[in-house]
């Protein structure tokens, strides 16, 4: 899936993890179309890196491993530390089109161990005291929808208590009618359109919006 030219790019991308990352894919034999493509490509990524593992699971098989990581449907991609420490870090579908490089920046993010984002951001998730979800929802074609993924990845890094995922909309269009994405990127927070952002938003943004669904 990788041409020649794609894998040294990503090998020099991937060159400098300090730190083991374990790509953790959920897949299922039947009703996941997209499952045997998504495997291949991860299966390239994971060999450009010695820093890199990838775990494959089948959801129903695997039952209990999907429990432990919240996931209950399919493509699901799951990005821990090589102690399977779980910092919420998710892709619901297939990362492809402008959000591999988002894959690729949540690799280099776990790895580096620092969320990236301003020490002032960081101290106000710090003072979370509920469990806060975020959804992006996006397109392969969509240009803006990689940095609304990466910021909302940033804070689940940072918080214990944030998990963020990046839902690929046409693979998902249950929770996409659900949560009524006529736009993307768009960001939804505990699983209220009303909390819900549209538009790739700056850092102070994203926080004031998590901060005021602990109110």
């Amino acid at each position: 899936m990788l041409s020649a030219r794609d894998q040294s790019a990503i090998r020099e991308r991937l060159a400098d993890l300090q730190q083991p990352v374990v790509i953790k894919f959920f897949e299922a034999s039947l009703g996941c179309a997209t499952c045997p493509e998504i495997r291949s490509l991860l299966r390239q990524v994971a060999e450009l890196s010695d820093q890199l593992t990838l775990e494959i699971h089948n959801l129903y098989v695997d039952e209990e491993e999907a429990k432990t990581y919240g996931v209950d449907r399919v493509p699901a991609l799951v990005l821990t530390d090589g102690s399977r420490k779980d910092y919420g870090v998710r892709f619901y579908g297939a990362p492809s089109g402008y959000e591999f490089a988002t894959l690729l920046d949540g690799i280099r993010m776990l790895s580096s161990g620092d969320s990236g984002l301003s020490p002032a951001t960081k101290a106000r998730l710090a003072q979370l005291a509920k469990p806060v979800d975020l959804k992006v929802f996006v397109t392969p074609t969509c240009p803006y929808c990689p940095a609304a993924v990466r910021l909302a990845h940033r804070f689940a890094m940072e918080s214990p208590l944030i998990t963020a995922s990046m839902v690929e909309a046409t693979e998902f269009p249950d929770w996409a009618t659900r949560f009524n994405v006529y736009g993307v990127p768009k960001t939804v927070i505990n699983d209220s359109e009303a909390c819900s952002l549209e538009g790739a938003v700056p850092e102070d943004v994203l926080l004031e919006q998590v901060l005021a669904v602990q109110a």
